[in-house]
């Protein structure tokens, strides 16, 4: 039987990430594969693993992560604050050093809808004189 230590959910644009912190040496699993094989730009894996460099926990948890909706960006920070999340969970003393990365706050800058009228959020017609 397999226990989460932690339990915490990540959001980001229009991704949702679920992160179970179990016991174990530091692997990564996002959706049933490495990290390394789901994310692959480097950036978006450091911006993964950044809670954890912060903590110093980088070999002491396994991470399994189910994340779905949004693009990549998206979804790497939604790990990132959900990582972050079930950290603070885990060990209270974290709480602090992840505060001031700011990897605690949920990123509420979403995409502006489109609206009636226009050719985009913002974009208008070619205003036409004649």
């Amino acid at each position: 039987m397999i226990t989460n230590l932690g339990i915490g959910t990540g959001r980001r644009k229009c991704a949702v990430a679920r992160v179970f912190l179990r016991e174990g040496s530091g692997k990564i699993s996002v959706n049933g594969h490495e990290l390394a094989d789901y994310f692959k730009l480097g950036e978006l894996q450091y911006q993964v693993r950044q809670p954890l460099m912060v903590t110093a926990t980088e070999n002491k948890y396994d991470l399994v992560i189910t994340v779905l909706g949004g693009g990549p960006n998206g979804q790497a920070g939604a790990c990132r604050h959900g990582i972050a999340r079930a950290l603070a969970q885990v060990d209270p003393a974290n709480h602090p050093a992840l505060k001031t990365n700011g990897f605690l706050t949920r990123d509420p800058r979403m995409v502006e809808r489109k609206k009636y009228g226009q050719r985009g959020a913002r974009r208008r017609f070619q205003f036409s004189k004649r």
